[in-house]
């Protein structure tokens, strides 16, 4: 999958998260910004949910910002499989 368009999913909204995504240039690799209200206890669990999703869709070059506030994990598996299909223009039955 190749990102080709800005695209997010979610909300900054109490027990939900925002993830951003944009094209880079072929080659710069990730960039991933975390920033969550429960970064301590999950941040790394956040980061794996998200990188396992990536190699899923063997996305090289991307850059994500990612706003958590305390989503749980099928929410944020959800939130990043929406962003990213988003970003690559293949969802259907939007308006994104």
């Amino acid at each position: 999958m190749k990102i080709i368009k800005k695209a997010q999913a979610g909300s900054f909204e109490s027990s939900d998260i925002l993830i951003l995504v944009e094209p880079v240039n072929e080659g710069e690799g990730r960039k991933i910004e975390l920033d969550s209200a429960v970064q301590f206890q999950f941040g790394d669990k956040i980061l794996e949910l998200i990188i396992h999703s990536l190699d899923k869709h063997q996305i090289a070059d991307i850059h994500l910002v990612i706003k958590d506030k305390g989503a749980i994990e099928p929410v944020i598996r959800a939130r990043i499989e929406t962003a990213l299909l988003r970003g690559a223009n293949q969802q259907k039955g939007t308006m994104y």
